[in-house]
C-alpha cells in the first residue's frame, strides 16, 4: 500500500485550543443580555396562522419539513455585536434543523435564495416565492422590536461587563501559554515511554 494512500486513511483529531473559544465566550455575552418573552397562546396561534400553519402540524415556514425548532429570523448576534433583536415570537419563525443550521445569522431572504448549502433554493424547494412571501406578510404585519442595546443601559455597566468579557479572555490567553508549557513537558515523556526508556510507574 502507497504511503499517500496510507496518510490518506488517517486523520488525527484537531487539536483543541483554549483562546480557540474565545468567539464562543464572546457570543455568550452577546447572547446573555438578550431578552426572551415568552408568547401568549394568542400570539402563537396568529403567527402559525399567518405562517399558514396549523399547530398539529407545523412545518419549517423556509423550506416546508417538518419543524424541530423556532429560529430567529433576523439574527441576534452578528459579527460578535447584538444586532437589536431579540428572542420574542415577531422574529420567529418555526424551522427544520437543516436550515436552522444553514442560515446561521444570514439575512433571511438572502440565504433562502442564495447557494449556501442545504438553503431552500439548493435544495430545489418548489414554492419557495410562496414561502418568502408569506414570511415577508408576517414580518410587516407583526414588526419585530429592535433596540439599541448600548444606549438602553447605564454606560458604566455597559463598560463593566464587556471590561469582564476582555479579562477572561486575557485569562484564557494565559491558560493557552500554560497549557502549551504543559503538553511540552507531557510529551517529552510521552517519548521516553515510547522509546522504552522508562516505564509508566516513573
Amino acid at each position: 500500500m502507497s504511503k499517500s494512500a496510507l496518510s490518506n486513511a488517517f486523520r488525527m483529531p484537531t487539536p483543541v485550543k483554549i483562546t480557540g473559544r474565545t468567539s464562543s465566550i464572546t457570543n455568550s455575552f452577546v447572547n446573555g443580555v438578550i431578552p426572551a418573552i415568552m408568547p401568549s397562546n394568542e400570539e402563537i396561534a396568529l403567527a402559525l396562522e399567518v405562517l399558514g400553519m396549523d399547530a398539529s402540524d407545523v412545518r419549517c415556514a423556509y423550506c416546508g419539513d417538518p419543524a424541530t425548532e423556532w429560529d430567529h429570523l433576523n439574527a441576534i448576534v452578528r459579527r460578535k455585536h447584538p444586532t437589536g433583536y431579540i428572542s420574542e415570537i415577531h422574529n420567529l419563525v418555526p424551522a427544520c434543523g437543516k436550515c436552522n443550521q444553514s442560515k446561521g445569522n444570514k439575512p433571511w431572504r438572502e440565504w433562502m435564495f442564495g447557494p449556501s448549502p442545504l438553503s431552500p433554493a439548493s435544495r430545489g424547494v418548489g414554492d419557495i416565492e410562496d414561502r418568502a412571501e408569506r414570511i415577508a406578510d408576517y414580518e410587516r404585519r407583526f414588526p419585530p422590536v429592535r433596540i439599541d442595546f448600548e444606549a438602553s443601559v447605564d454606560e458604566d455597566l455597559w463598560s463593566a461587563y464587556w471590561d469582564a468579557r476582555r479579562s477572561l479572555v486575557e485569562e484564557m490567553r494565559r491558560c493557552e501559554e500554560l497549557a502549551a508549557a504543559v503538553r511540552e513537558e507531557i510529551s517529552s515523556r510521552v517519548e521516553l515511554l515510547r522509546d522504552g526508556r522508562i516505564d509508566s510507574g516513573h
